[in-house]
């Protein structure tokens, strides 16, 4: 499995003795990729789990942050299992979370991708994300974000895609479509990854005895300007390079329907623009978002000629893809309502 870290070594620690106690009926290696931490996480990896009788570690650092997509991506080719997991380095596994998530693959060859239960570690009645939805403008939202864990998701059923946070790949999905876009460097990643996974035919099963605790926006901050823009970012680069044209052609549509409708939230002090309190915080939010959409513009060209990969892998139709994602949209409300 792989734990990309930057800086927060008591949150790294924490993470990795999560890893100690599980309870898997067989041995496995944890990789700790270091995008260049200045704080003695690498150094405290080494000292404290390098020996460590739980698991193998691996570490690996880099002289500087490489993104979060390079990062898994060193681990994934520093892996040797059939079945690689990724944990974020703000979240804890519970014991089972490891063994539950390998069960996912057992049974049907088709499933490439498990999701975890991602529950708010301050909050854990309270889910973080079980599996994703989509709006068909690009933006996506974990399913159950905010909700009370009253049971509702205790099934064993298809989702969309994992979410990065806490989920397992199998080995052979990777190796026939790649591993994740670094020109992505950070969020929505993981939707593309998982996106591309679909097109490609792959399912994904979701796990509900497979939980983890996550502190939320604890990479940059749920007030990140910086946050904010890539997220407009890579949702403009991921609706390029994996929707069909029919929604492509849409999208600005779409994308003016949300932002008024995350406008009329905000003056009500809901939904992911009131993390910017006050006029000057809107401010700094729009120009954050129009700095993201100028950004993917320049990048447009590229996303368009990997489009042309994506057909060498692809296995549903676009008439197909459309359906999968209006299967899986999310309702605008909650969506401009709620906080990521």
């Amino acid at each position: 499995m792989v734990v990309v870290t930057w800086n927060r070594r008591d949150l790294l620690r924490s993470c990795l003795q999560s890893l100690t106690r599980q309870q898997l009926n067989q041995p496995f290696e944890v990789v700790v990729v270091d995008n260049g931490s200045s704080d003695g996480s690498p150094e405290m990896v080494l000292e404290e789990f390098a020996e460590h009788p739980a698991f193998r570690l691996k570490l690996v650092r880099n002289l500087e942050n490489r993104g979060f997509c390079a990062a898994n991506n060193q681990g994934f080719e520093a892996s040797n299992s059939e079945l690689v997991a990724l944990l974020n380095n703000d979240a804890e596994a519970e014991p089972d979370w490891l063994r539950a998530l390998t069960g996912a693959f057992e049974e049907n060859r088709e499933v490439g991708m498990a999701a975890s239960k991602i529950l708010v570690y301050e909050d854990p009645r309270r889910i973080d994300k079980v599996g994703h939805l989509i709006y068909p403008d690009g933006q996506n939202r974990g399913r159950g974000t905010g909700e009370i864990d009253a049971g509702q998701y205790d099934c064993v059923e298809e989702v969309l895609w994992p979410d990065g946070c806490a989920a397992m790949y199998r080995r052979e999905m990777l190796d026939q479509i790649g591993g994740f876009d670094e020109d992505f460097f950070a969020y929505a990643d993981d939707a593309e990854l998982g996106l591309r996974a679909r097109i490609a035919g792959w399912s994904c099963l979701y796990i509900p005895g497979a939980v983890v605790r996550h502190h939320r926006g604890a990479t940059l901050g749920v007030r990140s300007s910086r946050r904010l823009q890539l997220i407009e970012r890579n949702r403009v680069l991921l609706a390029f390079k994996l929707f069909p044209w029919s929604l492509l052609w849409l999208n600005g549509v779409y994308y003016l329907t949300r932002l008024a409708a995350s406008l009329w939230a905000a003056v009500r002090n809901r939904g992911e623009v009131a993390q910017f309190p006050g006029i000057r915080g809107k401010v700094r939010a729009s120009l954050a978002l129009l700095t993201g959409d100028f950004q993917a513009l320049r990048m447009l060209p590229k996303m368009l000629a990997k489009r042309r990969h994506v057909n060498q892998i692809r296995k549903l139709s676009p008439r197909e893809v459309r359906k999968l994602i209006l299967r899986y949209r999310i309702p605008l409300k909650q969506l401009t309502e709620q906080a990521i």
